[in-house]
C-alpha cells in the first residue's frame, strides 16, 4: 500500500475568542516526513488532530477539506501517536503494542515476533509482560511509539513521541523510527530543531494568530542524519532564528 501525499485545505480552527487557524492550507509529500514546530499553544496538536479526524473540544470549532493524491480516504490507512501513551493499564506493554491487531481480530505469529524483536531494540525486552504500571514514563512512551510504528500504515501521525526519554535513547529511537518510516508519509511535531533536523524531509515552523507557516527547510539528504552532518549543522542556526521569532509575533 503506497503512501499518498495529503492536502489539507482550508483549514479554520476557532478556540473560544481565539482564531488559531483561518483559511490554512498546507500539503504533506508523499513518501516523506514533514516535521512541524512552533510555540505552545500555537496549534500544532490541534492540525494533528484534524488529519486524524478527531472530534473537537466543547470550546472549539473547526473545519478543513483533507484530500489525498489517490483519491482514497485516509481511513484504516493512518496511524496516531498521542503525546499521552494512552496504554491500556489492564494489558500487559507486549498486549498493548498490539492492541491494533487484538481489535481486528488479527492473529499471526510473524506479528507477535516482530513486536517482540522491535520492543527489546527499544529497550523493553525485559518488560514485555509488564503492566503499564510497572513501566516508568520514558518506557510508556517507548512501548507506544512501538505500538504505532508497527501497525504499519502508509500515513503516521506523531506527537512530540521522544519527549520524555533521554538524550541517548532519543538518538537511539529517532534511528529506529526513521528505519521504520521510510516511504511512509508522516507529519511529526516536536519542539526539538536537532530532532526535527535529523528526521525530516523538510521542516516547517508555524507562528501567529491566526497561524502561518515559514517557508520549509527541504533536507534533500535521507534520515537519521548523523549530528556532525554538514547539512543539518547548517540548517540549524536559521531554524533557531525562524523558532525565535515565531514566538515574538505568537507571544
Amino acid at each position: 500500500m503506497s503512501a499518498p501525499a495529503i492536502t489539507i485545505q482550508n483549514a479554520y480552527l476557532r478556540y473560544r475568542d481565539h482564531i488559531l487557524f483561518d483559511d490554512l492550507s498546507f500539503q504533506l509529500p508523499a513518501g516523506k516526513t514533514t516535521c512541524l514546530l512552533g510555540p505552545s499553544g500555537v496549534g500544532k496538536t490541534s492540525l494533528l488532530r484534524m488529519l486524524a479526524a478527531l472530534p473537537a473540544t466543547p470550546d472549539t470549532q473547526q473545519s478543513a477539506t483533507i484530500k489525498t493524491s489517490d483519491g482514497l480516504s485516509l481511513n484504516n490507512r493512518m496511524s496516531y501517536h498521542a503525546q499521552t501513551d494512552l496504554l491500556l493499564p489492564w494489558l500487559t506493554c507486549l498486549e498493548n503494542t498490539l492492541i491494533g491487531y487484538r481489535l481486528s481480530n488479527t492473529k499471526n505469529i510473524a506479528i507477535y515476533q516482530q513486536a517482540e524483536a522491535l520492543l527489546t531494540k527499544a529497550g523493553l525486552g525485559k518488560a514485555l509482560q509488564k503492566y503499564p504500571a510497572q513501566l516508568s514514563g520514558g518506557m510508556r512512551q517507548r512501548a507506544a511509539l512501538v505500538r504505532t510504528l508497527i501497525e504499519n500504515k502508509p500515513i503516521i501521525l506523531m506527537d512530540e513521541p521522544f519527549s520524555a526519554l533521554d538524550s541517548i535513547t532519543r538518538l537511539q529511537l529517532q534511528e529506529l523510527t526513521a528505519e521504520l518510516i521510510i516511504d511512509k508519509t508522516v507529519l511529526l511535531i516536536t519542539h526539538d530543531p536537532l530532532e526535527a533536523l535529523r528526521l525530516g524531509h523538510q521542516v516547517i515552523v508555524m507562528s501567529g494568530q491566526p497561524v502561518k507557516f515559514s517557508n520549509p527547510i527541504i533536507l534533500n539528504n535521507n534520515p537519521p542524519r548523523l549530528l556532525t552532518d554538514s547539512q543539518l549543522l547548517q540548517w540549524q542556526g536559521k531554524l533557531m532564528e525562524q523558532l525565535a521569532h515565531a514566538s515574538e509575533v505568537t507571544a
